[in-house]
């Protein structure tokens, strides 16, 4: 059996830089160790960043339809205003029609008066002495 060769100074060099290139893929698989978990942070961060996108968004789309709920409201109450204030316009034309006609049925009044008090007059003014 042949005894193996024993270690040269190029073969001592070459087992100092084997540890110098395990230390350098050490070295590398920690920086892509530390990449990954930086891209899985900035991934984590878009994530949080999009709900609390959706969340404004869905906030945004609730104030929107409260808004619309409230221009309806006011649309409503808008119409019912209308709706009174013309009853309340044909009330007063009403009022003014009755006031006209009460006015007119007064004067009407006070000319049957007038006339009965002329028919009296006339009456007093003749007298038995007048008469056949």
């Amino acid at each position: 059996m042949p005894k193996p060769p024993l270690p040269s100074s190029d073969d001592h060099a070459g087992a100092v830089t084997m540890p110098k290139q395990g230390e350098g893929v050490r070295h590398d698989a920690e920086h892509d160790r530390q990449q990954a978990e930086s891209g899985r942070e900035l991934a984590e961060d878009s994530r949080q960043a999009q709900e609390r996108l959706r969340e404004v968004s869905e906030t945004a789309r609730a104030a929107g339809e409260a808004a619309r709920l409230a221009a309806e409201a006011a649309r409503a109450a808008s119409e019912e205003a209308r709706l009174a204030a013309e009853a309340a316009r044909h009330a007063a034309v009403d009022a003014v029609r009755a006031t006209a006609e009460s006015l007119s049925a007064t004067l009407e009044h006070m000319k049957l008066v007038e006339q009965m008090r002329q028919t009296l007059r006339d009456i007093k003014s003749v007298g038995p002495t007048d008469s056949n």
